[in-house]
């Protein structure tokens, strides 16, 4: 029985060492992403720790609240893993600026963009999917980046 009982407490702890392994590796993988970032000469931070990076200039009115937009995106983890782009599909992806129908990075991010305008958005992880990670493919705490062309204000 006092076997048993030993094994128990050993797989538990176990347990929780590899999930500390797994958070520390995050947080690498985001503070790694942020010294990239920070390398860079042109980009913005938004009060909320939003960065961007304009990559393309866009032309007319800008996106603003309560606006419906067509955008193409491309989203990365910060280790370099592509977990989602319509630009695969061929299926553009539209909704409403700030109602919260996408994460609250996005709302932001493309917030001021105009037609044709290409952004860099890097997006800390309480901006995004937050604590839980999002289906298995965004990890708990994931910082990610996503590249995001506004095709249309609709």
């Amino acid at each position: 029985m006092k076997i048993l009982s030993s094994v128990i407490a050993l797989a538990a702890i176990g347990a929780m060492l590899a999930g500390t392994g797994c958070s520390l590796n995050k947080k690498k993988e985001n503070k790694t992403m942020e010294k990239k970032v920070e390398a860079k000469e042109n980009i913005v931070q938004t009060d909320t720790g939003l960065k961007y990076e304009i990559v393309k200039e866009g032309k007319g009115f800008a996106a603003e609240k309560g606006d419906g937009v067509t955008v193409h995106y491309t989203g990365w983890l910060t280790d370099g893993k592509k977990f989602d782009s319509s630009k695969d599909r061929n299926k553009p992806f539209q909704f409403v600026l700030g109602q919260g129908r996408v994460i609250k990075g996005w709302d932001e991010g493309v917030a001021g963009m105009r037609e044709g305008e290409i952004r860099i958005l890097y997006i800390p992880y309480y901006l995004a999917y937050g604590e839980r990670g999002a289906g298995g493919v965004i990890p708990p705490k994931a910082d990610l980046k996503f590249e995001v062309e506004l095709l249309k204000i609709n």
